[in-house]
């Protein structure tokens, strides 16, 4: 699967412009005239029946088209949102490029929808306009049984033929729509092992980072213990030095203290 930052959008834009040719295909397709009283719609290629068989045939086939058209601008107007959520994931340096795909897209979205508004009212107003000939069922020198069982047979028969055909697309979208969905769920599920792995690295850090401050921390208060402890032997060693010092000078007195006691009791008895 590409998993790089475009390849949704890509994605959304071809869907989009799938669609967008299945419209230009059903909107621009025009009802001709044959020979010898065919007519064609689309690719569809009607016999030589009368007026109003015609008419009703080509009425119909054009409100199934039109339905199917709304359909896929509804289809086409969500590949454009989505692709609007996508871009907003793309690399600055690239937004611009696909910022003008999308101005294109609603561009041509907006004219389709136009376009299909416009073959709404036309429809409309020759459906109005038949409505007031009037005799619609009444036979007629080109139509000798009239508006026939016939021509509604076919007519729903054609109806009946796009909707499976468009029951078919529909189930091919849901089909693509449920892979692409797969597809976003395995790149979240990956990058949900990604930040899970990024979590435990940092926690991991963090803890070697706190080990190393209680190192730093233990060493100098170390230093500063064996300081305070070189200090204290300092003080301790003078104290000593002057201990020593008081006995010498205590036992220096006391020897001459006897000395002089000894003289004097020496002179005393001689």
């Amino acid at each position: 699967m590409d998993n790089s930052p475009t390849a949704l959008f890509d994605s959304y834009e071809q869907d989009f412009q799938q669609i967008v040719q299945s419209i230009r295909e059903k909107l621009e397709g025009e009802a001709k005239d044959g020979q010898g009283g065919e007519f064609r719609f689309g690719s569809t290629l009607y016999g030589p029946w009368g007026t109003q068989t015609r008419e009703l045939v080509v009425s119909e086939k054009k409100k199934a088209a039109l339905r199917r058209v709304e359909m896929e601008l509804d289809e086409a107007d969500e590949m454009v949102s989505q692709m609007e959520i996508e871009i907003q994931g793309i690399p600055q340096s690239l937004k611009g490029q696909f910022q003008a795909r999308i101005k294109s897209a609603k561009a041509d979205l907006t004219r389709y929808k136009k376009l299909s508004k416009d073959m709404h009212a036309q429809l409309t107003r020759a459906d109005l306009l038949a409505s007031t000939r009037g005799g619609a069922g009444t036979p007629t020198s080109d139509e000798p049984y009239g508006t026939s069982d016939r021509s509604r047979l076919l007519a729903g028969t054609n109806i009946l033929e796009d909707g499976t055909r468009r029951l078919q697309e529909t189930h091919r979208v849901a089909l693509e729509t449920e892979e692409q969905g797969a597809d976003i769920l395995r790149s979240l599920r990956g990058q949900r092992e990604q930040i899970e792995n990024a979590r435990d690295t940092v926690s991991f850090l963090s803890l070697v980072i706190q080990v190393f401050y209680a190192e730093h921390n233990a060493g100098t208060q170390l230093r500063t213990a064996d300081t305070s402890i070189g200090r204290a032997a300092g003080t301790l060693k003078k104290m000593i030095r002057r201990m020593y010092q008081q006995r010498f000078v205590t036992a220096g007195i006391i020897i001459v203290l006897v000395l002089l006691i000894a003289i004097i009791l020496w002179e005393k008895l001689h």
